[in-house]
């Protein structure tokens, strides 16, 4: 039985969804890298799993946070207000992360706000980028982080 182009199509799209196993890492294009790298590893905490030239992963575990030079490959395309890029960190208590990040000149661009879910916060990195900083509340309160745990996605 032969398929019809729409069904190839959608069998190759299933196929390829199919495979996928996990977010390997999220990349992203900085007008600095050293001043990108000092951020997210001095400032946030992220630790530095592996660097080249031109490529620097942070983190440990789950997916990695990559930074590029834009410069290599294109321009700089924007804030995360242009572009729509969000990243999102986990932690234990946002408000002694808000606390911490004010007193190491971090740009906040939304305060913290109470949600059903938990409550959020949202910062800038030197690129403009927006980063979410989420403290869940959980159902089973033993799930539930006691204090400031850091910045390292969980």
């Amino acid at each position: 039985m032969k398929l019809s182009k729409e069904n190839r199509f959608k069998e190759l799209i299933v196929s390829v969804f199919m495979n996928i196993k996990k977010v390997g890492n999220v990349i992203l294009a900085v007008k600095d890298l050293d001043k990108s790298i000092q951020f997210y590893n001095e400032i946030i905490g992220l630790p530095i799993k592996s660097q080249r030239r031109s490529w620097v992963d942070l983190g440990t575990s789950g997916a990695l946070l990559s930074l590029h030079p834009a410069s290599l490959t294109s321009q700089h395309s924007g804030s995360s207000i242009d572009n729509g890029i969000t990243i999102g960190f986990l932690v234990g208590d946002v408000k002694s992360a808000v606390e911490e990040l004010k007193e190491k000149g971090v740009k906040i661009h939304r305060d913290i706000i109470e949600k059903d879910s938990g409550r959020n916060a949202i910062i800038s990195d030197p690129d403009d980028y927006l980063i979410s900083l989420f403290e869940p509340i959980f159902d089973d309160k033993d799930q539930q982080t006691g204090g400031y745990h850091g910045f390292t996605p969980a």
